[in-house]
């Protein structure tokens, strides 16, 4: 029907809505085809392609929890990267939920060309068992054969402890995330190492999901006895958690730094704009997604998914490492 209305062959319908056209199809033909497309609204059969073909256009990102800000800057680089040609789908779980294989499984159905895990665990990627070109992001201290892009979430940890024992702090609490992925126990050893090594104690407050309500709740019942026990600071797991502790603090008359200086990880858009600005280690989150997009098109093309251009970090076999910084904000610095 579109070759009907347009006026061309089928082979050219397929050429144009396949994105195929170069050296092939006039310019001329191509505006037929779309013309004659919009008017019958065509739609290209996507699971009759991916029969044929014997994958989809789609790539599957999975994600211990969508819900966290911090991945809108993940799926924006990874959409960078590979939206031209494939459309991405979110594999997407309860806040706070790790993903089960089970989860992706079902998706596997759709016969996706790629999959993209972020902060994954050997169990999972052992049940899954996936055969579909794979990278890995922020998967540090995962072994597979899979390519991967990863942020430096020790060294950012590392840092975070530093700039604490250098402000004159003894005693910290740690507020985790209940997530239970790798990335949360290696910032949470890291830090607890480095600040060991420079005489800083560390107490843990609990674990929360990713969000302001739970970690403002969890920061209320805790502050009155933490405070009792010379806590003088509350390093965040998550920016978002942050918030809360913030956001808890100014109701219970607690004066940021002066009485208590709180930190994040993420380094979120509106940490910088928070009252007062967030210390946080900042994680280049939309270049890893662009670097975790573009090495995926290369396996896909059946390369062995090394081409990260200039990334801005160092290398190792099929390990990507981004580097993290620390951000020193009005939350642990005061002004003049």
């Amino acid at each position: 029907m579109v070759a009907a209305r347009a006026g061309v062959s089928a082979a050219t319908v397929s050429l144009v809505t396949n994105g195929k056209t170069a050296g092939r199809v006039s310019t001329e033909n191509i505006a037929k085809v779309e013309q004659a497309v919009a008017e019958l609204g065509y739609v290209v059969d996507g699971l009759g392609s991916s029969l044929a073909k014997g994958r989809s256009n789609i790539v599957i990102l999975v994600a211990p929890d969508v819900s966290n800000p911090f991945f809108a800057n993940v799926i924006a680089g990874v959409r960078q990267e590979i939206g031209k040609d494939f459309a991405l789908l979110l594999s997407v779980t309860d806040a706070g939920r790790t993903p089960e294989p089970a989860d992706v499984r079902r998706l596997l159905a759709l016969r996706p060309a790629g999959l993209l895990i972020d902060a994954p665990s050997a169990r999972f990627l052992a049940e899954l068992r996936a055969t579909e070109p794979t990278v890995l992001l922020d998967a540090a201290g995962i072994a597979s054969d899979s390519p991967s892009v990863n942020f430096d979430i020790a060294g950012g940890a590392r840092l975070l402890a530093a700039h604490l024992a250098e402000q004159g702090h003894r005693n910290v609490a740690y507020l985790d995330s209940t997530t239970g992925t790798e990335t949360f126990r290696v910032r949470r050893e890291a830090f607890a190492a480095e600040a060991g090594r420079l005489s800083l104690g560390v107490e843990e407050m609990g674990a929360t999901t990713i969000d302001v309500g739970t970690a403002a709740t969890e920061f209320a019942g805790a502050w009155p006895e933490l405070s009792a026990r010379g806590i003088t600071a509350v390093v965040c797991a998550t920016d978002t958690q942050a918030y809360g502790v913030l956001q808890e603090a100014r109701v219970a008359g607690v004066e940021i730094p002066g009485s208590l200086a709180v930190t994040g990880f993420d380094d979120l858009p509106y940490s910088e704009t928070s009252n007062p600005g967030l210390t946080t280690v900042h994680l280049p989150a939309r270049e890893m997604g662009r670097l975790a997009g573009r090495r995926l098109l290369d396996l896909m093309d059946g390369g062995a998914g090394l081409s990260a251009g200039n990334g801005g970090g160092g290398e190792s076999g099929g390990a990507l490492m981004l580097e993290s910084s620390l951000v020193v904000r009005g939350s642990t610095l005061a002004g003049p």
